[in-house]
């Protein structure tokens, strides 16, 4: 077992806390949506109802909810590099959902319903209003966060898909309850709450929930579980196909946001372009990738960059990668995609970048160079003939085969 020593000071003395020691198998209960219930205490969990007069053990019954939609509907998306662990202090958000994706060291997540591993090609929903700790145990991090509010992430409808196909509600998993004991002098409670930080100070720990039920849950799965679908005889497939999760708005089929994934997977569309195609979408695109490369920027789209294509932006695959797609012709065998995981947050709203992103040293400034190279491929030489005399001829054909 992996452990974190955290010294916090206790008037004119100092108290040696032991916190945040991670067993190396840890146990998890798996679904999505279901009705889960954990206890760390055999018989701690009240029979029969919820707000018994005295519960078990001396405890006492709380209970949080997830089903209030008053906030209204938005989005915020950030990367995120962290360089020291959370010690004695943690985080609530009020306002929203983060959905965590980290792309670079390991995160330690103790929540009040317990405790998750999540390490890069792994994602984490935390739930509005639960408070959590973040430990590095990999030394610093970074990676991705979207916070979605009011609404929460559920899974996609399947369509004709069917049964089974994408993310699998049993591989997503859900902790099991843990609690810690002892004084934790001058703990920091940060709360996001309207956009802005407060922060409080307490004596104990506020993970100290002994047992729990309910759906409301914060969660993790792992991306190489998911099982992509694909054409398999002509035409690209439109990225809805990849999608993990979605928070959905009131007007159906639109998303607030939709996680979609470009993981590994077989390429064998025949007379096909087969990278992403080119495109203008109503809806605003955030690209990150948390390894390997991409398949659409030959020249590179480095793992822990981002690209953020807003609505109706023009974008699609680099000169470099065009050029090779074409020149295989249409005998071009199946592919594989290998050793990559690229994401998406596809929003319907249209994001503001902050200037803190606009103003970085990391900004690619020449991003717009990868098309630069695009030349023009039309021909009308097979024809001999103009754009106006060829739609002529097409017309008359068509008028021909209608009358033949």
């Amino acid at each position: 077992m992996e452990k974190r020593a955290a010294v916090v000071r206790d008037g004119d003395g100092l108290v040696m806390v032991v916190v945040g020691g991670f067993p190396d198998d840890m146990d998890y209960q798996s679904g999505f949506g279901n009705h889960f219930s954990s206890e760390a205490i055999a018989g701690a969990l009240p029979r029969g109802q919820n707000s018994p007069l005295i519960c078990p053990f001396g405890l006492y019954a709380e209970q949080i909810s997830g089903t209030s939609f008053t906030s209204p509907r938005k989005l915020n998306q950030r990367r995120y590099t962290a360089n020291k662990s959370m010690d004695n202090c943690a985080f609530c958000d009020a306002d929203g959902d983060f959905l965590v994706v980290p792309q670079q060291g390991r995160l330690w997540i103790t929540t009040e319903c317990g405790r998750l591993e999540v390490s890069p090609g792994e994602i984490a929903v935390l739930p509005q209003g639960f408070r959590f700790v973040v430990d590095l145990p990999d030394g610093p991090s970074r990676g991705y966060v979207a916070e979605v509010f009011g609404t929460h992430f559920q899974l996609p409808d399947l369509g004709p898909i069917g049964a089974n196909g994408l993310a699998a509600s049993r591989d997503f998993l859900v902790p099991t309850a843990w609690f810690e004991e002892g004084p934790r002098p001058g703990f920091t409670i940060v709360q996001k709450f309207g956009g802005e930080l407060f922060n409080a100070q307490q004596d104990f720990s506020p993970f100290n929930v002994v047992a729990w039920h309910g759906n409301y849950v914060p969660y993790k799965y792992d991306l190489s579980k998911f099982c992509p679908y694909n054409t398999v005889l002509v035409d690209h497939g439109d990225p809805s196909i990849n999608t993990v999760l979605t928070a959905p708005t009131d007007k159906p089929g639109v998303a607030l946001l939709d996680f979609v994934i470009f993981p590994p997977r077989w390429l064998v569309a025949e007379h096909t372009f087969r990278p992403p195609y080119y495109h203008r979408n109503c809806m605003s695109e955030f690209m990150g990738l948390i390894y390997g490369g991409y398949e659409a920027k030959a020249d590179g789209f480095l793992p822990g960059g981002a690209s953020l294509h807003s609505c109706m932006t023009p974008h699609g695959p680099d000169t470099k990668t065009y050029e090779a797609t074409i020149a295989r012709g249409n005998e071009a065998g199946p592919q594989k995609i290998t050793d990559t995981m690229a994401f998406m947050f596809e929003s319907c709203l249209m994001p503001r970048t902050c200037p803190w992103a606009l103003d970085s040293p990391f900004r690619d400034r020449d991003y717009y160079q990868c098309w630069i190279g695009l030349k023009s491929h039309f021909s009308c030489e097979k024809t001999n003939c103009k754009s106006t005399d060829l739609q002529n001829e097409l017309k008359e054909n068509e008028c021909q085969s209608h009358h033949g």
